[in-house]
């Protein structure tokens, strides 16, 4: 049985509405939508978006992966504006679970190598998050990518519920940690609920904290950060089967461990966003066909 391929529709560059459209011209069963903010916000969404969003999606024969939730900033590093964030992050979850779908996708900061009070900070706020999720049969699952898989893995395991999981993004781990993304899926195979798709290069050091963010140390802009791909100084995002992803071993890891969820493409570089994206499904689509992934 073949993995479900969707893609984020914010890739597209075209708003809620087009980004459906051109999801379902793609042939994908599934989207993952950002829900932070504007039409998707959950604390102002209406009546209307909210029939209109079901409407959309049956009519692109589209169910939704996740919601992406991620609120920016230091993730939950800084216990000031944790209340508020925790707060945004359930009506996140509340809104998931409306629209048919148990996942939310977030960033929760750079996990520090040391349990210092920043360490405990982010385990408290998590713990929380993690105790609502369970309680709705759900799941916030934190993107791979600023820490290696085993402090992840070893952050995670001192919850009390797996209702804070995983996000995997292979890319995000060759780009910015180095690590081993074929590795990682066996490590963090009790957690892995959710997948992006994306591929990329390492290119030099890179510190975590430019891209991500901490407590302390702000991240580098947008721009700043594309600038550096740009110049080919620290890493390259590619497209799929372009870059440093082993996707053979990759794939046949996430069949090892069961994982029977969405294959969502994340493409964030180049500059014809609908063709890089049309691209990206074709490769899974075609990946599916000769490999039966």
């Amino acid at each position: 049985m073949h993995n479900p391929i969707g893609v984020i529709t914010d890739g597209f560059q075209r708003g809620l509405w087009e980004g459906l459209s051109l999801a379902g011209e793609l042939n994908v069963q599934g989207v993952q939508l950002y829900a932070v903010s504007g039409e998707m916000n959950p604390k102002t969404i209406t009546v209307d978006t909210k029939k209109r969003l079901k409407e959309e999606l049956q009519r692109n024969n589209l169910t939704i992966s996740a919601l992406c939730g991620d609120l920016g900033g230091h993730g939950f590093q800084d216990r000031s504006v944790n209340p508020e964030k925790i707060d945004m992050s359930k009506r996140i979850l509340e809104l998931a679970v409306e629209f048919g779908t148990p996942i939310v996708t977030t960033h929760i900061g750079i996990i520090p190598e040391e349990e210092n009070h920043v360490y405990e900070t982010m385990l408290k706020a998590c713990d929380e998050l993690g105790t609502f999720a369970s309680s709705l049969d759900a799941y916030f699952a934190v993107e791979t990518g600023p820490e290696p898989a085993t402090r992840l893995k070893s952050f995670l395991d001192q919850l009390s519920t797996n209702g804070v999981s995983v996000n995997f993004d292979p890319a995000n781990m060759v780009m910015v940690t180095g690590d081993d993304p074929v590795q990682g899926i066996y490590i963090l195979k009790d957690y892995i609920v959710h997948t992006h798709v994306k591929d990329g290069r390492k290119l030099g050091l890179v510190d975590p904290r430019d891209v991500y963010g901490e407590l302390g140390y702000e991240p580098m802009s947008h721009a700043a950060i594309a600038e550096m791909v740009e110049n080919s100084t620290g890493f390259r995002e590619t497209p799929l089967g372009q870059g440093s992803v082993p996707f053979d071993n990759y794939f046949q890891a996430l069949k090892d461990i069961g994982y029977d969820g969405y294959l969502i493409v994340e493409r964030e570089a180049g500059t014809n966003a609908f063709q890089n994206i049309k691209q990206a499904v074709q490769f899974l689509q075609a990946r599916q066909t000769a490999k039966n992934i």
